[in-house]
């Protein structure tokens, strides 16, 4: 086995090929809703994989990107799973309107923070150590479809859930923060559309026979907003609203889009029960209200043990000479938290570093390529 100053350097060499790889998995469209640009991208990373002496399967949706799940060694055995997805926020064409470019240290491209430079650091920090002799763990690396939509598509949640089942540990390579900050905590997050149905009528001629799906809307929107509970950590948000035709009807249908943000599953579950109450209840006659989920992603809950395991790396990464690390918490969530909801202790955000994901102005620094691969080759040693 080699030192990991030998690592380190073997991991600098490969930096041009790191590049490449980085380069092709952002040069292709790969948004949620592009299956089939997905599974591609899966498909390079089984490639990628098998090599190495990964066995490569794969958890198959219908709607949605399939969940990659590659692993290495005796899987009876605690394993080590690293983590993140391959599907993007962003629309087909984006990839041909903004490919990859790297200027002034600074690379942009659909993706290239969320969360490609991620996977290319997983995928060359065990190719690294494999190919210099290491075995300390068994690993399991698991690439989901569609996170940017909350598995609103498949059953990927749940999947995560049974494939955390017996690990040791986790690293989650999504996006990683200017600051050196790690994830050891996110809040969970769900959206709901309510839709009110309620009688039109002409607002002069005959309004008493109407009954305002708006007016429902408003009183049901002050008992959704009045849910949040700062100390518990749920945030409760009316973000988006819309009914009637003319200002002169009676409005006969309304909607709204709630979003709740939670820090643990005793929120969220508090809010469900209301939500369904505040769905249940009247206050304009022969109003009917009716709610859907649309989006749900649990809470990664700060484990004990997540912190034990983030004490442990931050000492490890100082004395391997890079930058220290700082524990967070974020409001924005990830798969983290189906892996920490079977106990499993984990660090998120490790993957390049990087702002304004999601967004046209996503960048992410080109040396933090290098520098997170050599921080996961040194946990991996380590640990």
């Amino acid at each position: 086995m080699r030192t990991l100053e030998e690592i380190f350097q073997s991991i600098d060499q490969a930096k041009p090929a790191m590049m490449d790889t980085w380069k092709s998995l952002v040069n292709r469209d790969c948004g949620s809703g592009n299956k089939a640009g997905v599974d591609s991208v899966g498909q390079d990373i089984r490639r990628f994989l098998e090599p190495l002496g990964f066995m490569v399967r794969f958890h198959e949706y219908e709607k949605a990107g399939n969940m990659l799940v590659a692993e290495y060694g005796d899987m009876t055995k605690p394993f080590v799973i690293l983590t993140g997805h391959m599907d993007t926020v962003f629309a087909d064409g984006t990839a041909a309107e903004r490919p990859f470019t790297v200027q002034d240290g600074r690379v942009t491209g659909p993706g290239v923070l969320d969360m490609k430079g991620g996977i290319t650091v997983m995928l060359y920090a065990v190719k690294t150590l494999l190919e210099s002799g290491w075995n300390r763990y068994p690993l399991k690396i698991i690439l989901a479809g569609d996170e940017e939509v909350g598995h609103g598509w498949s059953d990927a949640a749940q999947d995560y859930r049974k494939e955390a089942r017996g690990a040791l540990m986790a690293f989650n390579y999504e996006t990683g923060f200017i600051d050196n900050g790690i994830v050891l905590e996110r809040k969970g997050c769900a959206q709901y559309r309510f839709d009110f149905h309620g009688v039109g009528a002409h607002a002069g001629n005959n309004p008493e026979d109407g009954r305002s799906a708006v007016k429902e809307l408003c009183h049901k929107a002050l008992d959704m907003e009045a849910l949040t509970d700062m100390a518990e950590g749920t945030t409760v948000n009316v973000g988006v609203i819309a009914g009637g035709t003319v200002p002169n009807a009676i409005p006969e249908n309304a909607w709204c889009r709630v979003d709740v943000r939670f820090r643990t599953m005793a929120g969220i579950e508090r809010v469900e029960k209301a939500l369904k109450e505040i769905t249940d209840k009247v206050y304009i006659d022969q109003v009917q209200t009716t709610c859907r989920c649309e989006v749900k992603m649990g809470a990664m809950e700060r484990l004990a043990s997540s912190e034990e395991l983030f004490d442990k790396a931050n000492q490890i990464a100082r004395e391997a000479g890079l930058p220290e690390m700082k524990a967070i918490a974020v409001g924005g969530g990830s798969d983290s938290a189906y892996i920490t909801a079977e106990g499993v202790p984990a660090l998120c955000a490790m993957g390049v570093k990087g702002q304004f994901n999601h967004t046209v102005r996503e960048w992410a620094k080109e040396s933090s390529l290098t520098e997170r691969t050599k921080l996961s080759a040194a946990l991996l040693m380590k640990l």
